[in-house]
């Protein structure tokens, strides 16, 4: 089973924590199983980033009270203590996202479906942007499903993973003839429609329990109507299309290269949908901002129901540490509470999180997308009013 952890609320409360004068040491460990299938080369990784997370404590120096480092040493023997205990497994997971903070009252470790570049980084706050950028990209469901067979597999656009299946016993048809045919067909489709209703229940039962974001169905085309019709509204309301495979001999990664294009479809027709309406609302001053004063305006207004950020773009300006307001001032005290703000190299993590905070769908942009948000200043938004 492909593990996710992560969720809406999860990343929320991320976002909004601050450590009251603390730091929090951010902890990201890449799981790929095509380079780290082994304990030993999962050993070496781990030995790699926590060297870095001690190279950095010393390299911030001054930059610390004699307390924060303090703290942050014991954040980082707690992680290796995690580590190395019964507590870490790297089974279902392809990466791994760890938060300490002893000030904050912080230890948390959310195991990812999808590999993350391994990194280390010491803030007032938990660094949540690989989170929110992995988020954007949302968690997928495929179900397939004939008259006798249920499979469910789980995980991202890049890699899905099998759970166990759904087998029931269903009698095939036969040739008799008369009433006797009639009643005992009866009774086979009768058979077929309980193992229709026993798979929609355990999938239920496993969104319940793990939930996804979209979910495609493939099978025959008059099962998977029926099927459809016995899904649980949670289910049938984050229903993104059909997939055509073999229900019982496909393999995970033939059902992921079939789901490939409409995955792919359904997430440029996002971004193309976010990027007419924020063309529309910027051409007619209406709900649209664009430019990172404009933007980060809004974002302190909880305006924004769409955040849209070039990929790698990063902006010098202050946040509040208080309040978390963020804008482009150069020091001073902040608009809306008057406390001393923060300084930064860059403050879109900052933008990042009041986005999160306000539930706002972020997507981080590449390729021919890039273009036409960095005509706006590498940074718009999509806003609520």
């Amino acid at each position: 089973m492909q593990i996710n952890e992560l969720d809406d609320d999860k990343l929320r409360r991320l976002a909004t924590l601050r450590a009251d004068g603390g730091r929090v040491l951010s902890i990201f460990l890449n799981l790929d199983p095509s380079q780290f299938a082994t304990g030993p080369a999962r050993a070496t990784e781990v030995r790699s980033v926590l060297d870095t997370a001690q190279r950095q404590l010393r390299e911030a120096g001054d930059e610390l009270t004699h307390d924060q480092s303090q703290a942050l040493a014991g954040d980082i023997e707690r992680a290796r203590e995690f580590f190395t205990s019964s507590d870490f497994s790297a089974k279902g997971a392809h990466g791994l996202a760890l938060f300490a903070s002893g000030p904050a009252g912080l230890f948390e470790a959310i195991r990812l479906p999808r590999p993350i570049e391994t990194r280390v980084v010491i803030n007032d706050a938990p660094f949540v942007e690989p989170l929110a950028e992995l988020r954007s990209s949302g968690s997928w469901c495929v179900l397939l499903v004939n008259r006798q067979t249920g499979r469910m597999l789980r995980g991202s656009p890049e890699r899905l993973t099998e759970q166990a299946p759904v087998v029931d016993d269903v009698h095939g048809q036969h040739d008799q003839g008369g009433w006797s045919q009639a009643r005992y067909q009866r009774s086979v489709e009768k058979e077929v429609q309980d193992h229709l209703k026993h798979v929609a229940d355990v999938a239920f039962r496993r969104f319940k329990r793990s939930p996804f974001d979209r979910l495609l169905l493939g099978g025959p085309e008059e099962i998977v109507a029926a099927f459809e019709e016995r899904l649980h509204p949670y289910l049938r309301e984050r229903l993104a299309g059909r997939v055509e495979v073999d229900v019982e001999n496909a393999t995970p990664d033939h059902v992921r290269d079939a789901a490939a294009p409409t995955i792919e479809r359904i997430d440029a027709e996002r971004t193309r949908a976010a990027l007419e309406r924020l063309r529309e609302g910027l051409s007619t001053g209406g709900r649209a901002a664009a430019g990172l004063d404009d933007v980060l305006a809004a974002l302190n207004e909880r305006r924004v129901e769409t955040l849209l950020i070039r990929d790698g773009f990063s902006a010098g300006g202050c946040s509040c540490p208080q309040c978390g307001w963020v804008g482009s001032l150069d020091g001073g005290a902040c608009p809306a509470d008057g406390t001393q703000l923060i300084c930064r190299d860059d403050v879109i993590e900052n933008a990042i999180e009041l986005a999160i905070a306000q539930s706002a769908e972020i997507l981080v942009l590449r390729d021919d997308y890039a273009s036409e948000v960095e005509s706006h200043g590498s940074i718009a938004a999509v806003l609520r009013f």
